[in-house]
């Protein structure tokens, strides 16, 4: 039976080399953009968490950065 599902009438060598190279590949993909985010968060972090509190308000006000900051906040939780 188990012989069976491995061999799948002489595709399982195709059949299961597809299936662990797709699952490398989206674990792999994965990883990388887990670390760039980490990488652009930790930038993001750096670059205002020195600011006066007048220039965090204008930073605040603008459209990007209202976008960032609530993508960032939701993420979080």
């Amino acid at each position: 039976m188990i012989s069976e599902i491995l061999n799948m009438n002489g595709y399982g060598l195709y059949v299961w080399s597809s299936f662990m190279f797709t699952l490398l590949s989206f674990g792999t993909l994965y990883f990388v953009t887990k670390i760039q985010l980490n990488k652009e968060l930790k930038k993001f972090e750096v670059k205002f968490k020195n600011l006066d509190i007048d220039k965090a308000e204008i930073a605040k006000k603008q459209e990007t950065c209202r976008g960032i900051l609530s993508s960032t906040s939701t993420s979080k939780i």
